[in-house]
């Protein structure tokens, strides 16, 4: 083998988590998993095509080029395509971009190279009109690349921008686990479809920000915990763990990539009698709708807010359909505000 191909096989392996054995012990020990982890767990196996995977944290001036590739391996994102649900859908249906966090180098901080990474694969999302998939734990903006002193200064970052732009062109499923802040939260707030796990914390602002600001001293388990965001309507679906997380955004992104040739239904004759004869009566809407759908296909946004109005996806015969529907044991079915936003939103998206 020469040399030069044997760097080149060393430096992929910087990258990987045998090499990292540390952070992946230590994200294992808290009972989370690693960003290729996750990854592998979202994408078709051998489907993703990695972008950027050599970059390192712009910290060259202050820091030795080993550490940096040991320490801040692809800059602390990884992004690029893959296929999502091949197995089920059309496979040219089944193409996504996908972009997730890793918290494990520098805690997930969006540096120099990081947004540079992040700004091509958005734009690619954006040129081929692919769906998107982010998981985005981390802590918001990195300060301490110092190679780039005008990082913040001159629209050099464009990256908040794309990601509004995208709204209405590109499909965007964000999943959160653990700590999400600051220009993490940004991107996680202002996608189509917000996954979080019980272990996630998501505010505009981290302990330091808050502190600085002049608000108080806030251990980070304080700011935006995911019961009380799934309560102020922030979070579309609550997960158990990065696992469910990652098989709830897989099960979401299908029902936009097509119909599936596989299902089942319940008994429909069901439907005769379910609705009482009686209005005056109120009824589950929810049997009605697990009736109505194929088998386990029904899958509820933000459940727990707007409470009169339901939200959601269904498939029937495999065809996939979003669904509205008034939920009578709620305020008698009458909309409130936060319904109405629900509502208006969901039909928006």
């Amino acid at each position: 083998m020469k040399k030069e191909f044997k760097n080149f096989i060393n430096r992929l392996e910087k990258s990987k988590d045998s090499f990292r054995a540390t952070a992946t012990e230590k994200r294992h020990h808290v009972g989370f998993r690693t960003a290729r982890e996750n990854l592998e767990d979202l994408a078709d196996p051998e489907s993703f095509l990695e972008f950027g995977e050599f970059a390192v944290a712009a910290q060259r001036s202050r820091r030795d080029y080993e550490e940096l590739q040991a320490e801040t391996s692809a800059d602390g994102i990884l992004t690029g395509f893959c296929t999502i649900n091949a197995g089920q859908v059309d496979e040219n249906r089944a193409h996504v971009v996908a972009i997730v966090y890793d918290y494990s180098v520098l805690a997930g901080t969006q540096g120099f190279f990081h947004h540079q990474k992040l700004d091509r694969i958005t734009e690619q999302a954006e040129k081929f009109n692919l769906p998107i998939v982010i998981f985005t734990e981390g802590g918001g903006g990195r300060p301490g690349d110092v190679d780039v002193t005008t990082q913040i200064a001159g629209l050099h970052i464009p990256s908040f921008s794309t990601w509004a732009r995208l709204s209405g062109h590109c499909l965007k499923i964000a999943v959160n686990n653990g700590y999400c802040f600051a220009g993490n939260a940004a991107l996680f707030g202002c996608s189509d479809f917000r996954i979080a796990t019980k272990s996630s914390w998501i505010g505009m602002a981290g302990p330091a920000m808050i502190e600085g600001g002049g608000l108080g001293v806030f251990d980070p388990k304080e700011i935006g915990p995911s019961d009380v965001q799934e309560q102020n309507g922030v979070i579309d679906i609550v997960a158990k763990d990065e696992q469910e997380a990652t098989l709830i955004a897989k099960k979401l992104l299908s029902y936009f990539q097509g119909p599936v040739e596989s299902y089942s239904h319940n008994d429909q004759t069901k439907l005769r009698d379910i609705i009482p004869e009686d209005r005056r009566w109120a009824y589950p809407i929810r049997d009605i709708i697990e009736l109505l759908a194929d088998t386990d296909s029904f899958l509820e946004l933000r459940k727990n807010y707007g409470r009169s109005i339901i939200t959601g996806f269904i498939r029937v015969e495999g065809q996939p359909m979003a669904l509205l529907a008034s939920d009578c044991q709620q305020l008698g079915g009458a909309i409130d505000s936060e319904a109405a936003e629900k509502a208006a939103e969901f039909l928006t998206i």
